[in-house]
């Protein structure tokens, strides 16, 4: 009979348990629920935000932003970085840029967003300013890693540059950008949120969270943030999946 939980998820469970029961003492050390609310009762406002008229619109904006930043930064990622995986010249032109980018603090990059753009544009640059280095980085490294005696194998059948790339580079490439696209889509997902609590559009999870703060609505807060953790887990589910579809089709 097969085991309904394997060992990997009861320690997994266990250490959600864990979190849990010291979450649950603080809450009672504290006393106060403008300091830790007990986790049940962030459980119940985390429920009730599923009623809330404007749940929707609130979370749905968050997503398209994240999702309009993923695809741009994604198509960006892939022509750079196969580009630069198979030109050193443009390799040692654009890993500058990309050191600059991830170097540079996400706070400076809102501060100047701010001035440049609308509220609601904010997140979806911020957005692409984190994923985009990411993805770009773990395409270049993937063509690095491709295997130059096949290449040069193709080269010396007089295989087009095209063939190569979509036939050799691209196939060898897919574990890097799903693993390229996975950290990208944890640092955005962070990312967009901080930039709506400072842009303050008119709808985003960001906003609800800065209203609630200021209102000392402490258990609000962290049932927003849960909504967001939930959020971003299933998107990394997305990406898993999409890589067990890809292995196959590769098969």
């Amino acid at each position: 009979m097969k085991a309904l939980f394997t060992r990997r998820q009861y320690i997994s469970l266990a250490s959600i348990l864990t979190m849990l029961l010291f979450w649950k003492l603080l809450a009672l050390y504290f006393n106060s629920d403008f300091i830790i609310p007990p986790p049940e009762r962030v459980l119940f406002k985390t429920l009730t935000l599923f009623t809330e008229k404007n749940f929707l619109a609130v979370a749905g904006s968050t997503v398209l932003r994240g999702i309009t930043g993923f695809i741009i930064s994604f198509i960006l990622g892939i022509v750079m970085g196969v580009i630069a995986g198979v030109n050193d010249n443009f390799n040692a032109f654009l890993r500058p840029m990309l050191i600059s980018i991830r170097s540079t603090p996400v706070i400076s990059l809102i501060l100047l967003a701010l001035i440049w753009f609308t509220p609601g544009s904010v997140p979806v640059f911020i957005a692409i300013l984190t994923m985009f280095p990411f993805i770009c980085t773990n395409v270049s490294d993937g063509i690095a890693s491709v295997d130059h005696d096949l290449v040069e194998m193709a080269s010396f059948y007089r295989v087009s540059h095209f063939r190569i790339i979509t036939d050799v580079h691209i196939p060898a490439i897919i574990p890097f950008i799903i693993s390229g696209a996975s950290s990208a889509m944890g640092i955005g997902w962070r990312a967009i949120i901080v930039g709506e609590v400072l842009s303050q559009p008119k709808y985003g999870i960001g906003t609800v969270m800065q209203s609630a703060q200021t209102f000392l609505n402490v258990d609000a807060v962290i049932a927003w943030t849960i909504i967001a953790v939930v959020i971003s887990y299933l998107f990394e589910k997305a990406i898993r999946w999409s890589e067990r579809k890809l292995i196959l089709w590769r098969q």
